[in-house]
């Protein structure tokens, strides 16, 4: 491949630094509809009976089939550098986010 076909394949992506920080989630609830789908992404607190989404994504059914391709191939990987990762049950966590999502 040219360069001047690699130039116009790149993407300039920026990451401002409140973005960088991220947010923490320990919790994804993932709805879909025939063409969308969302992922909330919430952080519950032990003992705090509420929790708000603190981020929601919105894909298309292709790109969160590539999405849940690239995670499968991402763990893959930390598990060969880093051992199995352990999926330890936990308590069923009783949620109550009204009707179930609809796009």
């Amino acid at each position: 491949m040219s360069n001047s076909n690699q130039q116009q394949e790149q993407i300039n992506i920026e990451l401002d630094e409140k973005i960088a920080e991220g947010i923490y989630s320990n919790l994804a609830i993932i709805n879909h509809s025939s063409s969308e789908f969302v992922l909330d992404f919430v952080s519950i607190m032990p003992g705090i009976p509420k929790a708000k989404v603190k981020s929601r994504i919105v894909l298309t059914p292709q790109h969160a089939k590539r999405l849940l391709k690239a995670i499968g191939e991402n763990i893959h990987r930390f598990e060969v550098a880093h051992g199995e990762i352990k999926d330890t049950e936990q308590a069923p966590i009783p949620l109550n986010f009204g009707p179930a999502g609809q796009a």
